[in-house]
């Protein structure tokens, strides 16, 4: 965790974020999964976690500009990939999406294409065309806005690996489907009550 971002929050805070989203990693992408390149790097303690202050996509933007720098400073063997967490704002999915466009377009401006890529995660993440309540959303849900900056060589080495690496969508699908709503709840993934905003306690869109 960064100490930019735990000078404006409370540490405890950060922390309870942290840990939240550390359990998601560990029983949903890790115990169902639905990434089989995430528990390597978490075993390794590759994983850098950063729980962002930002309250407005501008702060935002500066912390990802900042993380994207670090990560391809960094040594892969060290820090492969970075969780860039942001309780504090973006919290309609709608007003997130869009945000990604700015964090592909910050990705541009440094000449990292090519070198990262940015994934994400989002607590009221909805396929087009489902359901807000569908299941299947929860495969692209975590507790909090997330931005996942990823190593395109750790995605090539990976894909190299696994080679199906393109059924895991389907794959996913299915396990959710499978699992149920309440079988998701019994996961116990959650925001920590002092951190339980209106994406709801269970990081859903309810």
């Amino acid at each position: 965790m960064t100490q930019d971002s735990t000078q404006v929050l409370p540490r405890d805070v950060a922390q309870a974020v942290q840990q939240d989203m550390q359990l998601w990693l560990e029983r949903a992408v890790i115990g169902l999964n639905l990434c089989p390149f995430a528990k390597s790097v978490h075993v390794k303690g590759q994983i850098h976690w950063v729980v962002s202050a930002a309250t407005d996509t501008s702060a935002l933007r500066v912390d990802l500009r900042r993380e994207l720098l670090d990560l391809a400073a960094s040594d892969p063997a060290l820090r492969d990939t970075t969780l860039l967490v942001a309780p504090k704002c973006l919290e309609e999915f709608l007003d997130f999406n869009d945000f990604l466009a700015e964090a592909d377009a910050t990705l541009e401006e440094l000449g990292l294409q090519g070198e990262l890529q940015i994934a994400s995660f989002h607590p009221r993440f909805q396929f087009a065309g489902t359901r807000v309540d569908d299941i299947t959303n929860y495969t692209n849900r975590a507790p909090y806005p997330t931005l996942h900056l990823l190593r395109e060589a750790s995605i090539d080495r990976a894909v190299e690996a696994f080679p199906e690496a393109e059924a895991i969508y389907e794959r996913n699908m299915q396990v959710l489907e499978e699992l149920g709503q309440s079988g998701w709840d019994a996961l116990g993934i959650r925001r920590s009550p002092r951190e339980s905003g209106p994406a709801g306690q269970n990081g859903e869109g309810s």
